[in-house]
């Protein structure tokens, strides 16, 4: 896939939840209804419609240049496998938000930002190349602020930020690592 190609993917899912942020305020904010509330059968299906929903047009802005600049790190490696690590992270982050989370609704799309930016710094560890090493580089230095995202604060989900970048993790460790060998050479 060339590079042009993953960014207008990128770009569109981008311009997707602007569209819906938009019906949303047209709404009176009524898509809310649909992000996930933990532990209750109507909040089950916002593990896959919360990560494009969000509560206001600067919690979307937050989320959008983050996910463009992510996103296109890793759909560089293919659409597959930016559909598969986006899928993990929704998806396992998403139930363990529904699992664990406090109570409330949980919207946006910063637990699939965090699980990109742990898998993009985890796929430096699990296959080791300068291409990893200097891109999980990169993302360290401009999103390492991101860690701040794991405490707890007042209207924010950090449960969703903790259990995206398991998600993220997990993808890596999936997607990336090498099966070991049962048997020591010697």
């Amino acid at each position: 896939m060339d590079a042009l190609k993953g960014f207008k993917t990128i770009a569109g899912l981008a311009l997707f939840m602007v569209a819906l942020q938009l019906l949303n305020v047209a709404t009176g904010y009524s898509l809310m209804a649909f992000g996930l509330i933990p532990r209750t059968l109507h909040g089950l299906a916002g593990i896959l419609t919360s990560p494009f929903l969000h509560a206001s047009f600067a919690h979307l802005s937050a989320n959008l240049i983050a996910f463009l600049v992510l996103g296109t790190l890793v759909i560089i490696e293919g659409l597959n496998r930016f559909v598969t690590v986006s899928a993990i992270i929704i998806l396992l982050g998403g139930s363990l938000v529904w699992l664990f989370g406090f109570a409330g609704i949980h919207v946006g799309a910063s637990g699939w930002v965090f699980g990109l930016w742990v898998y993009l710094l985890s796929r430096a560890w699990f296959h080791r190349s300068w291409s990893n090493l200097i891109t999980a580089g990169v993302v360290a230095a401009l999103y390492g602020g991101l860690i701040l995202g794991f405490l707890p604060r007042q209207g924010v989900s950090f449960e969703g930020h903790l259990f995206g970048a398991f998600a993220g993790f997990i993808a890596a460790k999936v997607l990336l690592s090498k099966p070991r060998s049962r048997f020591n050479a010697g």
